[in-house]
């Protein structure tokens, strides 16, 4: 509860700290918002009526830059410090004394796993790695040019139909199933997109792998009988994984809760956050990442580009973001795992123009002064690109490690009793109350799309 004015020494009324004072000018009445966690309530304004049949005032806040929409003791980040923690844990601390499986465990359950527990959870994951023979059949309907993205978006959303009991949404051994299964098939989607993009014959899981160990068998295994991935490579993987397990409140966590509130199942829920992470602006700035390094060429370049982008013909892109304001903590975790991934694959020609950049930025006021730092997504194209990895792949890469984030969050919502179904408001902007004029009276308008002359038919054939 807000606490009662106080008088000051000089004699004027004080309001207190856990309160804020509003006056609307319009009435002159004066109102008093109690403040929760540095924050008021949206629902808190509509009190303030011009007259009884007024609705009240709204907020308004497009894409959500200062609004928060629910409480989470999941993940929490402070932009300013560069400073990401996972219940409590600090990401540096999970990638160096933890793995991705742990991790997924701590963002579900909230708590890190004994011994015991953490075995019975990588038993369960390990053996639900299988997918149905027609998820597989599924996937094989796809083009020979499909995104990998796209498939993975499609088959997600198709596992709702071979789990209807997971609409049980508040029972908890289903959700505890619904958890496992979307962790552990998520790679061997992953992995069957991208064979399926390339002709090859699909890579069934093997149990006797680890986590990333089994992803990386999955994905290039050929003739061999056993497929046994460099261990350092597997370890780079794992603190990829570990990076993008969770970012808070981001487009397509945010697409998960919102839709989750409708108390669909699960994997419906997930695979909007799959469709969100799909959007070049979410997923798919580390492809962007590698085809600015591209177009940079080499390091005799930089400075040319450095001054196109504060001209603004250039984009530097994998500096800043929505919520840092300092060096990404993930990105300096990242160019610890480029080094040994490089020891391996050998070193990618990209790398030497990518830290000739950061450090020319970094060096330029224009660019610290903007709080332009790396983040996650300039580097870890770079681990991708050694890989052998087609760019397609990066973003199903990413949705791989943010499945438990994403079930972590709809776990949380779904338990949450200040839930509703999602539902903003909007200000309306268009016309009222107009007259209907007949098709004959109407008068011709150059339409915006589609052109004047109807589409050709499509035609069925290997080409269309």
């Amino acid at each position: 509860m807000a606490e009662e004015q106080t008088e000051r020494d000089d004699g004027a009324v004080a309001q207190a700290e856990e309160s804020l004072s509003v006056t609307d000018n319009r009435t002159g009445e004066t109102y008093e918002l109690e403040i929760h966690d540095g924050t008021v309530t949206a629902m808190d304004f509509r009190q303030m009526k011009v007259n009884e049949d007024d609705f009240g005032l709204m907020t308004y806040d497009p894409a959500y830059t200062n609004t928060a929409h629910c409480r989470s003791d999941i993940t929490y980040i402070d932009g300013d410090a560069g400073i990401l923690e996972h219940r409590g844990y600090t990401i540096e601390q999970l990638c160096e004394d933890s793995n991705y499986l742990e991790v997924a465990y701590l963002l579900i359950h909230g708590e890190l796993p004994s011994k015991e527990q953490y075995e019975n959870w990588a038993f369960d994951v390990t053996h639900h790695t299988f997918v149905h023979e027609n998820i597989k059949k599924f996937m094989e309907g796809f083009r020979y040019d499909a995104h990998p993205m796209g498939m993975l978006l499609a088959t997600v959303g198709a596992l709702s139909t071979f789990y209807p009991e997971s609409k049980a949404i508040t029972d908890d051994r289903e959700r505890y199933i619904a958890a496992v299964r979307m962790i552990a098939k998520m790679p061997t989607l992953a992995a069957f997109a991208y064979r399926q993009s390339l002709g090859l014959p699909y890579v069934y899981p093997d149990n006797d792998l680890d986590y990333p160990s089994n992803f990386l068998s999955m994905l290039f295994k050929m003739t061999e009988q056993q497929y046994e991935p460099d261990p350092r490579l597997s370890r780079a993987l794992d603190v990829l994984f570990i990076l993008h397990a969770d970012h808070e409140q981001n487009c397509s966590t945010a697409a998960v809760r919102a839709v989750g509130s409708s108390q669909v199942d699960p994997y419906s829920a997930v695979a909007a956050g799959v469709a969100a992470l799909y959007g070049p602006l979410h997923g798919g700035a580390n492809e962007a990442a590698l085809q600015m390094l591209d177009r940079i060429g080499s390091v005799e370049n930089i400075p040319d580009f450095l001054e196109g982008v504060k001209s603004k013909e250039e984009r530097l892109v994998g500096f800043g973001h929505r919520v840092y304001k300092n060096y990404d903590p993930r990105a300096r975790l990242i160019k610890q795992s480029v080094d040994e991934v490089f020891e391996v694959t050998g070193v990618n020609p990209k790398l030497k123009i990518a830290q000739e950049l950061e450090k020319r930025a970094l060096d330029d006021e224009y660019f610290t002064s903007r709080k332009l730092y790396p983040n996650v997504d300039f580097y870890s194209g770079l681990i991708y690109e050694a890989l052998n990895l087609p760019r397609a792949m990066f973003t199903v890469i990413f949705a791989i490690p943010r499945t438990s984030g994403w079930i972590a969050q709809w776990l949380e919502m779904v338990d949450d009793e200040e839930q509703r179904i999602a539902r903003p408001r909007q200000i309306y902007t268009g016309e009222r109350e107009r007259d209907f004029v007949s098709i004959d009276d109407r008068p011709s308008a150059d339409p915006l799309y589609p052109p004047s002359e109807p589409l050709s038919p499509e035609v069925s054939t290997p080409d269309v």
